[in-house]
C-alpha cells in the first residue's frame, strides 16, 4: 500500500511464461553443449559422431532442456485464487469396481466426510466382481446414509464400466475416483471450485493423488516420491499452461456434456489419457488443483509395479495413436504433448547407453558417463526443491505433514529411472505388437 493507493502486482500472461521458459530452457541447451563438445569428440572416436550425438542428448541434452523448461515454469507459477469457496452445485462421484469388497466401504466413508455444501450423488459400478463388492457398497452406503447407486457392468473393462455410470448421471459435473483412493475432506470442494474459478471452455479438473501407503516397503516410500514431487510438478507446468495432459482416473472432475460429447472413456488401457487428449482436441482446457489431493494405494510388488508402470506406458502410445500432437488447437499442447514424442527415444537410450555406461564407469571407463552427466543432477535437485516448498504450502494448508522419508528420496533421485525406463519400453512394445490388456 502506498498512501492510499494499492500496490499492483504485475501480471505475467501466460504466452509471456512460456516464451521466458523456453528461452530460458534453450539458453541452458546452447551452455550445455558448447561444454559438453569434448565429450562428443572422445565418444565419437569410440563410437561415430552421430551415435556420440544420439546418445549424449538422450542422456544429458534433452532432459536438461525439459527439467529447465519445468523449472522456470514452476518458479512463474501462480494459481488463481479460487472466485467460489463454498460451492453448492451438485455433483455425482462414479467408483468403478472390480472385487473390491475389502476397501470400499472405507473408500464411501471418505466421501461422507467431504465438507460440501452441494449435493454428492455416488454410483458404484460393479465391472463383473466375483465378490460381495456389490452387497458391501449397498450397505455401506446404508450405513453412511449416502446417496448411493450400484450399477453392474458386466463386460470387463475400466472403461466399460465408467460408460455405464456415465448413462444415468444427471448432474453436470462427473468425479471418478478408483476404489482404493481415500479423499482429503476438503478434495470435492477444492476439485469443484476450480473449475468453477476457470474459464467456462475448462473441461476438466485433475485432482493431486499422493501415496497412502508408503510405510509399506521401500517400493512404495519411492513411490511417495514420484507422485509426491515428479508426477505433481509436471501436472503443476502443464496445468499453468491450461493443458494437463493427463485427468487421471484415480481422481479428477469433468464436465458432463463434454464426456459425453467425446463419446465417453474409449476402450483404451490407457482410457484417462486418450480421454484427456480428446477433450483438449475439442478446444478445451483442463487444470490441475493441487489442493484437491486424494491418496491412493500403489503397487507394493514389483509385479503390480511393473504391470502399472507399462500400463502407462503403453496408455501414452495409445494417446499418441488417437490424438497427433499437431491435431491439437491449442499451441501450449501441441508441444506439451509432442514431448511425448521423444519419451520412447529417452528411455532407449537411458536403457541401451545410460544404464550400461554406468556399469563401465564403476569400473573406470568413463566412456558415457562421467562427470559432465552430473550437471543434469543440480536440476533435477532445483526442480525437486521447487515443488517441495510448493508441496509444504499445501500441507499446511491443509493441515497434513509431510513423512519423513530421506533414504526413499536419495534412492528416488539416484536409481527409479534404472527401474522405469526398462519397464517404459516394455509397455511400448505391447502396444506396438499388440499384446493381451492386463489392467492388474
Amino acid at each position: 500500500m502506498i498512501g492510499n493507493k494499492p500496490i499492483k502486482k504485475h501480471y505475467i500472461s501466460i504466452n509471456k511464461k512460456f516464451i521466458l521458459s523456453i528461452t530460458f530452457a534453450f539458453i541452458w541447451l546452447i551452455i550445455s553443449i558448447y561444454f559438453s563438445l569434448p565429450w562428443v569428440h572422445d565418444l565419437g572416436v569410440l563410437t561415430t559422431p552421430f551415435t556420440a550425438v544420439v546418445i549424449i542428448a538422450g542422456i544429458g541434452y534433452v532432459p536438461g532442456l525439459t527439467n529447465s523448461f519445468i523449472i522456470m515454469s514452476l518458479l512463474l507459477d501462480r494459481q488463481p485464487k479460487f472466485k467460489t469457496i463454498d460451492p453448492e452445485v451438485p455433483i455425482t462421484i462414479i467408483i468403478a469396481c472390480y472385487n473390491e469388497e475389502e476397501t470400499i466401504a472405507n473408500t464411501l466413508s471418505y466421501i461422507k466426510n467431504q465438507i460440501y455444501d452441494g449435493e454428492i450423488k455416488v454410483i458404484v459400478v460393479d465391472n463383473a466382481s466375483t465378490d460381495q463388492t456389490d452387497q458391501r457398497s449397498i450397505e455401506a452406503g446404508e450405513e453412511l446414509e449416502l446417496n448411493l447407486q450400484v450399477i453392474y457392468a458386466k463386460e470387463p473393462g475400466k472403461f466399460n464400466a465408467l460408460n455405464e455410470a456415465l448413462k444415468v448421471v444427471e448432474t453436470d459435473y462427473v468425479i471418478t475416483l478408483d476404489a482404493d483412493t481415500l479423499l482429503h475432506k476438503l478434495a470435492v470442494k477444492h476439485v469443484v471450485s476450480r473449475i468453477l474459478t476457470a474459464p467456462a471452455d475448462t473441461c476438466a479438473v485433475a485432482g493431486s493423488v499422493l501415496v497412502r501407503n508408503s510405510r509399506q516397503n521401500l517400493l512404495a516410500r519411492l513411490q511417495e516420491w514420484e507422485y509426491f514431487l515428479g508426477i505433481a510438478s509436471i501436472k503443476r507446468m502443464q496445468g499453468m499452461y491450461q493443458g494437463t495432459l493427463v485427468a487421471q482416473g484415480a481422481f479428477s472432475l469433468y464436465t458432463t456434456d463434454i464426456l459425453k460429447q467425446v463419446g465417453g472413456w474409449p476402450d483404451a488401457i490407457g482410457e484417462d489419457i486418450v480421454l484427456t487428449w480428446k477433450m483438449l482436441r475439442e478446444n478445451k482446457r483442463v487444470y490441475f488443483e493441487p489442493m484437491a489431493v486424494a491418496f491412493t494405494e500403489v503397487p507394493s510388488k514389483f509385479i503390480h509395479f511393473y504391470r502399472q508402470k507399462s500400463r502407462w506406458a503403453r496408455g501414452m502410445i495409445e494417446g499418441l495413436k488417437a490424438v497427433k500432437p499437431w491435431e491439437q488447437p491449442i499451441k501450449y499442447i501441441r508441444i506439451l504433448t509432442g514431448i511425448n514424442l521423444l519419451m520412447p527415444y529417452l528411455d532407449i537410450v537411458y536403457t541401451f547407453a545410460w544404464i550400461p555406461g554406468l556399469v563401465l564407469a564403476f569400473f573406470g571407463f568413463f566412456w558415457i558417463i562421467g562427470p559432465m552427466t552430473l550437471l543434469v543432477l543440480p536440476l533435477a535437485l532445483l526442480q525437486n526443491y521447487i515443488l517441495y516448498v510448493y508441496q509444504k504450502k499445501v500441507f499446511k494448508e491443509l493441515n497434513l505433514s509431510i513423512r519423513k522419508n530421506r533414504f526413499g528420496f536419495i534412492i528416488f533421485v539416484l536409481c527409479y529411472q534404472l527401474i522405469m525406463s526398462p519397464i517404459s519400453i516394455m509397455g511400448y512394445s505391447h502396444e506396438i505388437f499388440a499384446k493381451k490388456r492386463v489392467w492388474k
